[in-house]
């Protein structure tokens, strides 16, 4: 029997509204085994017979993975980015990829903007004083005085200038695609990072864009200035960052994403590192509407292939 594998590590089958479509073809519809983010050993043993479909999370679907999948023809992402598929390979093999590039939007943008205030006024850092006993207030400071600079401008990164505009920020941009924008200055990178006090990445991960930030980007930012990433890990060199917070050349980073997760690495140490489990998209509203819109374009894909 045919089937279709939901790889990523959370769905709520009330959001597939088209599964009957896959009973009435005699498709059966299996979920990730292990309820975590899968190993590329194990997604490929999962893929390797009957599998038709993946409705995917961040799982690595390497060529390998792919090549081992003999009845693969529709991968559908449920999120944005793509950089865990091998797009070369799937093309290769006749495999059509989606994904849902707009429901993460504001969820990201959104996460972006409380880990910057939380950075700015010392939120967990409070709190967590407060339940070992000690109440220590401490000075903060205004999102409103600060120029947030952007390395990338697209749909995220847009949706962030916008919510740290409304905090009376002022907000420039470097984007290696985009070349205008109509309500972001665009710069180049070194003048972004050179008068920034707060840089935030909104990058996909590829060669050009892993370890962008690094020593000698790093070098070139502002002293005391803080960096907040809830894109991708491999964005950051964190063996660099971790030196630049050791000494205080920067004054805080704010992580949603690492280069291995889970993470439990010497950045969790560093007092002004706040860290979140690669939440980004972790709003019930955005997580229902990218798992409707995944599991569409899945059905969709297999309707345009005749396997329904």
């Amino acid at each position: 029997m045919s089937k279709v594998l939901i790889t990523t590590s959370s769905f709520s089958l009330g959001n597939f509204a088209q599964a009957k479509s896959l009973h009435d073809a005699g498709i059966s519809l299996e979920m990730n085994p292990h309820g975590r983010r899968l190993s590329e050993d194990e997604v490929a043993e999962l893929v390797a017979t009957d599998v038709i479909a993946i409705l995917a999370g961040l799982e690595p679907l390497t060529d390998r993975v792919l090549s081992n999948a003999k009845s693969l023809r529709v991968i559908a992402r449920c999120g944005t980015g793509l950089d865990s598929v091998d797009l070369q390979a799937a093309s290769r093999l006749g495999i059509d990829v989606f994904n849902t590039p707009d429901a993460p939007t504001q969820a990201v943008a959104e996460l972006t903007i409380a880990h910057m205030l939380n950075s700015l006024r010392h939120i967990s850092t409070t709190d967590s004083n407060m339940r070992s006993g000690k109440w220590t207030p401490t000075m903060g400071s205004l999102l409103a005085t600060k120029t947030v600079g952007l390395i990338g401008v697209g749909r995220i990164g847009s949706a962030v200038a916008k919510l740290a505009q409304a905090f009376g920020a002022r907000v420039i941009g470097f984007d290696p695609v985009v070349s205008s924008h109509n309500s972001v200055e665009l710069l180049s990178l070194d003048e972004v990072l050179n008068q920034a006090d707060i840089v935030s990445l909104h990058v996909p991960i590829n060669d050009q864009t892993h370890h962008i930030v690094n020593a000698s980007a790093i070098s070139r930012m502002k002293p005391g200035s803080i960096v907040v990433n809830v894109s991708r890990g491999g964005l950051i060199d964190e063996s660099a960052l971790h030196d630049a917070l050791k000494s205080q050349h920067l004054s805080g980073a704010a992580l949603d994403c690492f280069e291995d997760e889970p993470y439990s690495g010497p950045l969790l140490q560093i007092p002004g590192v706040h860290v979140t489990a690669h939440m980004g998209s972790y709003a019930r509203e955005t997580r229902d509407l990218m798992e409707v819109e995944a599991s569409t374009n899945l059905v969709n894909g297999l309707r345009k292939r005749g396997l329904i």
